[in-house]
Parts: structure tokens; sequence; C-alpha cells
């Protein structure tokens, strides 16, 4: 006879047998996961990598053209973006700040995502005016919105293009506020934008519209903080004017004298010449 006591037990027995297989599958599932990220990990890491050696590759030739000197500095991450920066008339100082808001706010839930957009909105400044200079308008930006490498795309352009470096654009709309860029690097020529331009000497004629300067040309740098220039020497006071005289000359008191009369004609004939001697009488 049947046992129910015993089938139940049974029963029992055959179901932790099965969630205990159960068990078995989910720690497959989790190992499987774990293994895939393992294998992931390094190939992100590699493409990571390689997207660096390519940027740089492309900042070091973007940063000859602009006459950076040193190709070390297109290497040195932060320092490679506050350097584009420059080049673009923004503060390196502003760049660097939006970096560390991106990288370090930008995990907080809900707004990291909007403080992550500070980093970026650094460099679409900076890019628009790196453009400019280097010939190109706003809309090759619109290569960013290709997610992965639509920066390298809008880099390698910039870069190796056959346009030449123009650094006198028109001013950046930012020249009045904070985010002008003010530093001055060794090495790094001075951006036009840094500095306020200076009224025309006198008796100089302004450049002709559309001027540019000489390839190799740049910008003196600008002076030193607290630099006052020497007063300017007086200006030479024209020639006095001559005065003309208040009153005009008395006229002469006495007309001049008369001239002498003509001599008058003698008034008896001339006496008649003597008469001719008489022959002698024979």
């Amino acid at each position: 006879m049947w046992d129910a006591g015993r089938g139940r037990a049974g029963a029992v027995r055959r179901n932790r047998s099965e969630g205990t297989r159960f068990m078995t599958y989910d720690d497959y599932g989790t190992g499987g996961l774990l293994a895939l990220y393992l294998v992931l990990i390094p190939i992100l890491f590699i493409v990571g990598i390689a997207f660096y050696i390519v940027g740089a590759i492309f900042l070091m030739k973007l940063f000859e053209k602009a006459g950076v000197q040193g190709k070390w500095r297109a290497w040195v991450p932060v320092y490679n973006s506050m350097i584009v920066a420059k080049l673009g008339d923004l503060s390196p100082w502003v760049m660097l700040g939006a970096i560390l808001v991106a990288g370090l706010l930008g995990q907080i839930p809900v707004i990291g995502w909007l403080l992550g957009l500070v980093g970026l909105a650094a460099w679409v400044l900076s890019a628009w005016r790196v453009g400019l200079k280097a010939g190109k308008d706003w809309p090759l930006l619109l290569l960013w919105l290709i997610p992965g490498v639509g920066t390298l795309i809008w880099l390698a352009i910039v870069a190796f293009d056959k346009a030449p470096w123009n650094p006198n654009i028109a001013p950046s709309p930012w020249r009045n506020s904070f985010l002008k860029d003010t530093t001055v690097w060794q090495g790094i020529p001075v951006q036009p934008d840094q500095a306020v331009a200076a009224p025309p000497a006198p008796g100089a004629y302004p450049p002709p519209a559309g001027y540019q300067p000489p390839t190799g040309y740049t910008a003196p740098p600008a002076p030193p903080a607290g630099y006052t220039p020497p007063p300017a020497p007086p200006a030479a006071a024209p020639p006095a004017a001559a005065q003309p005289p208040v009153e005009p000359p008395a006229p002469p008191t006495a007309p001049p004298a008369a001239p002498p009369a003509a001599p008058e004609p003698p008034t008896t004939p001339p006496t008649e010449p003597p008469a001719a001697p008489e022959p002698p009488k024979a």
C-alpha cells in the first residue's frame, strides 16, 4: 500500500532536486556574462588606445600647421585639449574646468548627462574657431554627430587640408567675457583675439579689406600684466602766425619835392661871327 507521507516526502525531495538544477543554470548564466565582460573589456581598451593614437597624430599635424612648437604636446592627455582651446580663442582654464565637470560630476544620476555636455560644449566652441582659422566653416562640425569616428574625421580634414592657417579672422563673440583667452604660454603662438587692436598710428593707412599677412607671420606677444606704455611726447606747437599791424602806417606829412625846372633858352640871339679880313692892296 502506498504511504501518503512517503509520497509527500518524495515529492519534496524531487522539488528540491529540481530547484538545485535551476540554481545551477543561473550560476552558468552569471559565469557566461562575466566571461563576456572579460573578453570585451580588453577589446574596448585596445580600441580606445587606437582612437587615442590616431587622434594624437591628427592633433600633432594641426599643431604643426598652427605654429605650435613641440610635437609632444599632442600626446599629453587633457593638456592637448587646453592647447586646442587656446588656438580656438577659448581660455584653457575654462576647458580644464569643463573637462573636470564632465568627468567628475557627469556620473550624478538624473543631471549627470547634462553636466557631461559642458565638456562637449567647450570643445565645440574651440573647434568652431579652429575650423575658421583653417578655412572651414561651421557646417563641418556636423560630422561630430557621427558616433565614435565623427570627431576624428573632422580633425583629419582640418589638419591635413591644404588651406593655410589664418588666425586673422573676426573676433570671437566671447571676447569681452570670462571665456576669453588671456594666457601666454611658451611655444604657443599668441592669437590676435587675445589683444585689443590698437588704433593706427597718426598718418598711417589701415590695411585694405581682405588683407592677409604673409604665411608664417605671428602677431607680437601681448604685454605683461601691469605694463603701462610710456607717455607720448608732447606735440610740437605750430609757429604763431604773423600778427597784422594794428594801425596802418601814417601818410607822409609833405609831398615830395618838385623836380628841378628845365633851363630857359637864351633871350638874345648869339653874336654875329667876326668879318673876314680884307685882302692886301696892290
